[in-house]
């Protein structure tokens, strides 16, 4: 189980949004836009191939040892999926300063339960284009999951459910305060 751990971690961990932006465009992410590594500050760069990019390689750095972890180690699913969600929030490469786990998250929902990841995707979408603001869209998004999931699937891991929205919830803090005094940016996706 200590393997599982620390591979998953050390996945989780892998910067993209901040290694795109240095080869590519000879920039340091965390100097542009709201200084964060994931793919809605990759976009900021104005190198939309960038932030699209990140996006897929962080959901892809999920999806596939969880695809491995779910054919031969399936009862350790919940703690590898936490483990790469915490590795791309607190990544040990960037002194633990990552992204906000959103992508990660997504990658997560569709190798746990693919419903719940479709799910997640749609709201995430109606929301943005009714307001426009990717930190609300995620959150409400997160949200969504452990209520679908209690009503239709019912089972018994909307604890884990509740327990990504309360992280989500917690890397979005900054952003909560800014909806708040709507300061928020706006994220052009287009």
């Amino acid at each position: 189980m200590e393997i599982i751990i620390i591979v998953c971690y050390l996945l989780g961990s892998i910067p993209f949004g901040f290694l795109l932006t240095k080869i590519f465009l000879k920039k340091d992410i965390r100097n542009i836009g709201s200084g964060n590594i994931g793919a809605t500050n990759a976009l900021r760069t104005g190198n939309k191939l960038i932030g699209y990019s990140t996006l897929v390689l962080d959901i892809l750095k999920a999806i596939i040892p969880l695809i491995f972890i779910k054919i031969y180690y399936i009862d350790f699913i919940y703690v590898a999926s936490l483990c790469i969600f915490l590795g791309h929030v607190f990544p040990v490469w960037l002194k633990f300063k990552g992204g906000k786990g959103v992508a990660t998250y997504i990658g997560i929902l569709c190798c746990i339960n693919f419903y719940l990841g479709v799910n997640f995707g749609i709201v995430w979408l109606i929301t943005f284009f009714l307001f426009k603001y990717s930190s609300l869209s995620s959150l409400i998004g997160s949200l969504s999951v452990p209520i679908v999931n209690f009503f239709i699937f019912n089972d018994e891991i909307i604890f884990f459910f509740i327990i990504m929205f309360v992280l989500i919830f917690y890397t979005h803090r900054e952003n909560i305060k800014r909806l708040l005094n709507r300061t928020e940016s706006k994220t052009n996706i287009y």
